[in-house]
């Protein structure tokens, strides 16, 4: 129990000076359109626009890969609203208000941040299908997670958590997908 305690007050510590610095941090106004831009990607619209893209010239697998993503995404969609309801974490932006930033949160709860874990689960699973697509896909996430501490959304170990638990839907949903042969 003591050492868990201390793990958390450590994260807890790291989390805390990482939002100081973030929300006090004046950035160029380049990166503020880069964070917006990003975070703005994040909310569902690039998601499903991607999904059009893919059935209109996708080849022959989109419509595998169009499931499988759409699985990946809707199994992160569970998983995080749970897990935000279950820690009932604060978000910084409730904490300590932004020097710039004035996006507002979609809901009260941070951990952990819904937006990387579903950037990175349809990242992955779309990379498998399209592997040409692979770098764009995962800067586009990894600016997606970004956004996210840095807009004062989320603390790191939200995005962090938000990363593993998107990577693992990805890959639980590639190896469902190939054990029925459907990738």
């Amino acid at each position: 129990m003591t050492i868990t305690r201390s793990v958390w007050g450590f994260i807890e510590r790291r989390d805390y000076r990482v939002m100081q610095r973030m929300n006090r941090w004046r950035a160029p106004r380049w990166i503020r359109y880069w964070m917006i831009a990003a975070t703005r990607m994040g909310d569902g619209w690039l998601w499903y626009g991607l999904g059009i893209m893919l059935v209109l010239y996708g080849g022959p697998q989109r419509f595998s890969a169009i499931g499988a993503a759409g699985a990946a995404a809707g199994a992160g969609i569970l998983v995080f609203k749970m897990l935000k309801r279950l820690s009932q974490r604060q978000r910084p932006c409730q904490i300590e208000p932004h020097c710039w930033s004035k996006v507002l949160p979609p809901d009260k709860f941070s951990f952990p941040s819904g937006h990387t874990m579903t950037a990175f689960s349809i990242a992955l699973v779309v990379s498998y299908f399209y592997p040409s697509l692979e770098g764009t896909l995962f800067f586009v996430a990894f600016s997606i997670a970004v956004s996210r501490i840095v807009l004062g959304m989320h603390f790191l170990s939200d995005v962090l958590a938000g990363i593993v638990l998107g990577v693992a839907l990805g890959c639980a949903t590639i190896t469902t997908f190939a054990s029925f042969g459907l990738a």
